[in-house]
């Protein structure tokens, strides 16, 4: 049983003051509304643009820009040079929380080198500013003419400006200047402001290499060996050396490539020797866009081969490929790892069904965060989040210089697999004040198929990072969370079908494949998702994608050690009450299973009824205990709050290692004594499987010349007695009173071990192994049991180890 996590490590039910009122079901249609954060009060302010600006400058010109006051906060647009009649279409939004003024100013102001010249002001009471509440029509905006200081309307210049209240909800809110960010001037707004991006389509492109023909190799004095290798932007594969030594080789392989759409890259193929012997370039837009496992039909192209002659360069075209290209549309294209994927669809649009429900999701506040720079002399943290799912990303406005940011911003997403999971991470953006990296504070997963449907989920997360001093708390993330489902049929309907989409089965690709496929699809995302306004950096992109999660830890391998026992201590628990039933250490329960077991060998009928109406009892007897939460990271099953310092220092280590070579000695001292124990568990259920095969394969003569007289004794008395006799007696005497047990091994289990295996024909090395560091063999700290199961003489895996 895992122990739970302390306290500080838990996850909290909290009660925001939110709406969450469900969802509005209309047809096969699911609406939402904006109920699942706390409302914020905003005073927007449009400024659309001027016209009839009077002249400052000598020439008679003017740089106009518009600064919008309102108390201490100060929001500027951007200006332009000698125009009389600007557009600038700038949203600023005010806190109400922090209004320290009754009147909001929007001054129009001419950029000088020096001073900056007054061209003319709006001013406008907060109590006359009418309130706006969605879903009403957008406030249309207004031409105001310019007023002096004192008040006095100018002769010439107007500006058209919109003033409403109105909430995060709004639609100028995503795109608005924020007065909590006024610290990073109108130039870095872009780096604070939040954004909906989306993942890039991705496509398996497979090319499948069949021959060649008339190649003109470069030494003809001896056979060609040659191979095609393709190239799509940064990724490169080759065939093997045709085995067809001649001038039309053969190899008749695929390679398979990760595109992006829209494409930017040809496909480039060469036919090589020792040097080029052929190229022709393929734009991926015509190629062949397949939805299931059908036979592509296959296409020569011509190779160009570049010759130079006294300096000229001379195309010929000589010789021929033999392809057979497509664009795999009937796969899904892993960018995430498996086991938190949270898009499960093919990548043609055609194979799509249709959606079963919407997922909403609050990002509600942070409490406690971590600081992550210092900034003038002091710690500072501008945290925003980010989240993930499907193929839409979302990215929170940062809110500057605070430890308990509030976001208050909701985002929905169509579901098309329950089985799904969303992945929310919060950030501490760093691009703010100069180019540093966007540092992780942690991250939250949460599965779709846990959430019960129309319920609003509001808890508080723990940000929980590993680093290199151990396991440390980031800080919480507020969430409300709420999965609803358009038709439940559907959902249910989506329980029976395959995980993956069809070709992943009929045409399945291998492990390795899938690897690399992988590494190149989350390298294109990254790529794409930076190149966009505010840019989502790698580093974001990487951490939200578990990029290199398959790297091997200590710490990991034990957290999957220990979940394999906990799976299998079901099973451990039934055998040790068996052995308890077996020697009587409860009469009363034993003599209850004496008299269950005979009605059952009496009425065998009952047998299979009452095992799946004992499962339907557990059932719902633990309907009870059923999880009211989300699941959430958990530090225990992690096994961080046990890890020792090198271990941490292994899994931190880059790939490949830059650390000492005696460190690297050492942990591969280590991970050898930890593979010799796999090893000899694993050659211990060998061990057992070629025992049962040597009960008929007659190594051991005297051993199978016993089974098999045993099998016609036992054939003639199963012919002859009854079932339910040999039933009753075989129950009764695994079921005796252990008084006439014996404490020596059974004669079954005798016999089994005396069988052969295969064993003495392994070839074993003959060296001393010498003690050397002990922290080499100190591997782990917990010691298991050592027969778990009785499946070998020496089950103590992860125990202590002395070699």
């Amino acid at each position: 049983m895992q122990r739970p996590q302390p306290e500080e490590f838990s996850l909290k039910e909290t009660k925001p003051k939110i709406a969450g009122s469900g969802v509005i079901v209309g047809g096969d249609k699911l609406t939402c509304t904006y109920d699942l954060v706390e409302q914020m009060q905003y005073l927007y302010v449009r400024v659309v643009k001027a016209r009839h600006l009077p002249g400052k400058d000598v020439t008679g010109g003017c740089d106009p820009y518009v600064e919008v006051k309102l108390g201490n906060y100060k929001g500027i647009t951007k200006h332009f040079e000698k125009k009389s009649n600007p557009e600038w279409n700038y949203v600023f939004a005010f806190s109400e929380d922090r209004l320290q003024a009754s009147f909001v100013e929007v001054v129009v102001k001419d950029k000088d080198v020096v001073l900056d010249d007054f061209i003319g002001q709006v001013r406008f009471e907060l109590i006359d500013v009418p309130r706006r509440v969605p879903p009403d029509s957008p406030l249309a905006p207004q031409w105001y003419r310019l007023e002096e200081r004192k008040g006095d309307k100018l002769k010439h210049g107007e500006i058209m400006l919109a003033v409403w209240k109105g909430t995060q909800a709004d639609e100028a809110f995503p795109d608005a200047w924020h007065s909590d960010a006024a610290s990073v001037g109108s130039e870095g707004i872009s780096k604070i402001r939040g954004k909906v991006y989306l993942s890039p389509r991705l496509w398996y492109v497979r090319v499948n290499v069949i021959e060649c023909q008339d190649l003109l190799p470069s030494d003809k004095s001896k056979p060609p060996e040659v191979f095609v290798k393709v190239i799509l932007g940064n990724q490169a594969l080759k065939t093997k050396i045709s085995p067809s030594r001649s001038v039309n080789p053969m190899w008749n392989e695929d390679l398979l490539f990760v595109a992006a759409e829209p494409f930017e890259e040809p496909l480039v193929i060469t036919a090589e020797d020792k040097e080029i012997l052929g190229k022709c370039l393929l734009p991926l837009q015509s190629l062949h866009r397949r939805l299931d496992n059908k036979a592509v039909p296959s296409r020569w192209h011509n190779l160009e081969k570049h010759a130079v002659v006294e300096g000229e360069k001379e195309t010929k075209f000589a010789s021929r490929i033999h392809l057979r290209i497509c664009l795999d549309g009937g796969y899904h294209v892993l960018d995430e790892s498996t086991h938190y994927s949270s898009d499960l669809r093919p990548t043609s649009k055609q194979l799509w069904k249709s959606s079963i429900g919407l997922l909403e999701l609050g990002i509600i506040s942070a409490t406690g965060l971590s600081p992550m720079k210092s900034k003038d002399s002091r710690a500072s943290t501008d945290a925003y989040c980010v989240a993930k799912y499907g193929q839409k990303w979302v990215r929170t406005r940062t809110i500057i210089d605070s430890f308990s940011p509030k976001w208050n911003e909701q985002y929905t997403w169509e579901v098309f697999d329950p089985c799904t999971m969303i992945t929310i991470g919060v950030f501490d953006n760093g691009h703010l004040h100069g180019g540093g990296k966007d540092s992780r504070i942690g991250k939250v997963r949460i599965r779709l198929s846990t959430l019960e449907t129309e319920r609003v989920y509001t808890h508080s997360y723990p940000l929980i990072v590993l680093q290199p001093s151990g396991v440390k708390k980031m800080g919480e993330v507020q969430l409300a969370v709420r999965f609803s489902c358009s038709s439940y049929v559907n959902m249910l309907h989506k329980y029976t079908q395959p995980l993956l989409p069809k070709m992943h089965y009929v045409h399945p690709l291998s492990v390795i494949q899938m690897d690399i496929l992988r590494h190149h699809a989350t390298q294109i995302v990254s790529i794409r998702l930076s190149r966009a306004e505010p840019p989502l950096k790698k580093e974001v992109v990487e951490f939200m994608l578990d990029v290199g999660s398959h790297i091997w830890s200590v710490r990991r391998s034990k957290a999957n050690f220990f979940r394999i026992t906990n799976v299998i201590g079901s099973a451990i628990a039934i055998g040790k009450w068996f052995d308890q039933i077996c020697h009587w250490k409860n009469p009363i329960t034993t003599i209850l299973i004496h008299i269950l077991y005979v009605i059952l060998v009496l009425y065998p009928e009952l047998i299979l009824p009452t095992i799946f109406l004992y499962l339907f009892f557990i059932g719902i007897w633990r309907y009870r205990w059923k999880p009211r939460h989300p699941p959430h990271m958990d530090i225990r099953l992690s096994h961080a709050d046990a890890v020792g310092p090198d271990e941490l220092d292994e899994e931190f280590d880059t790939f490949p290692t830059s650390k000492s070579s005696d460190s690297v000695r050492m942990r591969y001292d280590r991970l050898r004594s930890i593979a010799g124990r796999i090893q000899t568990v694993v050659g211990d259920l060998a061990t057992q499987g070629e025992r049962l095969q040597s009960l008929l394969n007659w190594r051991d003569p005297r051993a199978s010349a016993l089974f098999v007289t045993f099998c016609l004794i036992s054939a003639i008395v199963l012919y002859v007695m009854p079932f339910q006799v040999v039933a009753l007696l075989t129950g009764f005497y695994l079921l005796r009173h252990p008084r006439f047990r014996h404490k020596l091994p059974s004669m079954p289990s005798n016999f089994f071990r005396r069988l052969p295996a295969r064993t003495d024909c392994i070839l074993m090395q003959d060296c001393n192994a010498s003690v050397g560091a002990p922290e080499a063999y100190e591997a782990w700290s917990v010691v298991t049991d050592s027969r778990i199961l009785g499946l070998g003489e020496s089950f103590s895996l992860w125990g202590s180890c002395n070699p």
